[in-house]
């Protein structure tokens, strides 16, 4: 991927300045790095017992997938008193989710004067309906478009992180503007923060079709060729704004990206029937960043 830069006066905004310093860039557990392998292939080539165990010695993710398991979203029927309980009754996909969501949420550490409380709900509520668009949508994991939907926007908490004046200007700017905030992130850097976060899943070892779901989501808007999980990501969000502005079911529906849903080959028939149920998603992850 490559590493963009922009000339602003005699500040040079770039992409290698962020990543320069490793031992400044957010880390995540190496168990969350191996989880990544099961999106590779075939989740049953993992030790499954291996990567619980691993799970097992780290005592803060332990708590908080248990907390997790134990709660009212996932209803189980006994309580979840391990990693090891927590695959038996919720399957490898949930724990994997689990420990993700947390590996992911805590590699951030706090932005003075942002909201990540916010930030992390939305991205769960973006991961839930990118899930959900997954199930229209031929040849589309779940847990995949999930992984996809909960990492779109890390890129954007990574700017913050490294240049919060300039982020807090395109806060401005995107407020009195009609101008998209990838559009304002561009004009500004010379990249955006697609392009930011899928520097960094790759930084992770997160799979390429991670990376590319990332770096391609804005894509569609340009009807440039762009991977199926960017259109669901992209899709996704149009529906999470149609939610936060109480759109009717009418309106959604006027307003639906049509051509990006015909290019990833979405049964949108089959997704209005059921757009109801979209007020009732919800990952069960709030709970992580309620410490």
């Amino acid at each position: 991927m490559l590493i963009s830069s922009y000339s602003r006066g005699s500040i040079t905004m770039n992409m290698a300045s962020i990543f320069a310093e490793p031992k400044q860039l957010p880390h995540i557990p190496r168990v969350d790095q191996e989880l990544m392998e099961s999106f590779r292939g075939d989740e049953h080539s993992l030790n499954i017992d291996d990567i619980s165990g691993k799970v097992a010695k780290d005592q803060s993710l332990t708590a908080k997938v248990l907390r997790l398991a134990n709660s009212a979203h996932f209803g189980v029927p006994r309580t979840v008193a391990t990693p090891q309980d927590a695959v038996m009754l919720l399957g490898f996909g949930t724990l994997r989710t689990m420990v993700l969501a947390s590996g992911v949420t805590s590699a951030f550490s706090k932005i003075e004067g942002f909201d990540q409380n916010v930030f992390w709900k939305d991205a769960f509520s973006i991961a839930e309906i990118s899930k959900w668009i997954a199930g229209f949508t031929p040849e589309a994991d779940k847990d995949t478009a999930f992984t996809c939907g909960m990492m779109h926007s890390v890129g954007n908490l990574l700017i913050r992180m490294f240049y919060p004046k300039e982020a807090a200007s395109i806060d401005q700017a995107e407020a009195m503007s009609s101008s998209k905030r990838h559009t304002l992130e561009h004009g500004h850097f010379g990249y955006n923060s697609a392009d930011v976060g899928a520097e960094l899943a790759k930084r992770w070892k997160f799979p390429e079709i991670i990376q590319n779901a990332i770096a391609q989501q804005y894509l569609p808007e340009n009807s440039e060729e762009y991977s199926k999980e960017a259109g669901i990501i992209y899709i996704a969000r149009y529906l999470k704004r149609a939610h936060d502005q109480n759109l009717s079911e009418d309106e959604i529906v006027a307003g639906f990206p049509l051509q990006v849903a015909d290019k990833i080959g979405m049964n949108v028939n089959k997704a209005y029937s059921d757009l109801a149920s979209l007020g009732e998603l919800h990952s069960g992850l709030d709970s992580l960043i309620e410490d």
